[in-house]
């Protein structure tokens, strides 16, 4: 068995590498590969390993430290996607419809923009070219899968799929006699 801070879950050494590995890809069978398990029976072991009260303590232990480090937690996510959702194209545009230089944009829209494509445009004279303007390509995020995402929030629900029932319903009990003897 392998040493433990305090509060931290008792393991031997190579389901402590097992836990080390999981939480790198959380691929039960890889994870068991890499910690040294054989490779033939390292999907089983993944799973006894995985179902062990012990191992999954402390995969629970050191997700909560992980979530506790990064400050990535249920609340950063559901607010990063209500920022996606609440961008506007207007909040990197100017007056005149030409695009704001990016250190002027919202937070929002420089940490979430799928893609930024600049082409120059080029005009041909004889042996001398002129630039003549730039194309920019602005990809946002997916805001319909951003709306998906939450609506399956918890409190959100908005995707639950709802069936109303109504009727009657009768029952009838079989009745036994019992008699003692």
């Amino acid at each position: 068995m392998t040493k433990t801070a305090k509060g931290a879950v008792e393991l031997t050494a190579r389901q402590s590498r097992f836990v080390d590995e999981y939480l790198v890809d959380l691929n039960g069978k890889q994870a068991a590969i890499r910690a040294g398990y054989a490779e033939r029976s390292a999907e089983g072991t993944a799973s006894r390993l995985l179902s062990n009260a012990k191992v999954a303590e402390a995969i629970a232990q050191r997700k909560a430290q992980r979530s506790e480090r990064t400050k990535v937690d249920a609340d950063y996510v559901l607010h990063r996607l209500v920022e996606i959702d609440q961008m506007d194209v207007a909040d990197i545009l100017a007056d005149d419809g030409s695009i704001l230089p990016i250190r002027e944009w919202p937070m929002a829209w420089r940490r979430t923009l799928s893609g930024l494509d600049v082409s120059e445009l080029w005009e041909h004279n004889g042996d001398t070219r002129e630039q003549i303007g730039l194309l920019k390509k602005i990809k946002w995020p997916d805001k319909v899968k951003n709306l998906e995402l939450l609506g399956k929030h918890v409190d959100v629900q908005a995707w639950r799929e709802r069936q109303e029932i109504s009727g009657e319903l009768k029952t009838t009990a079989p009745t036994i006699n019992i008699t003692r003897e």
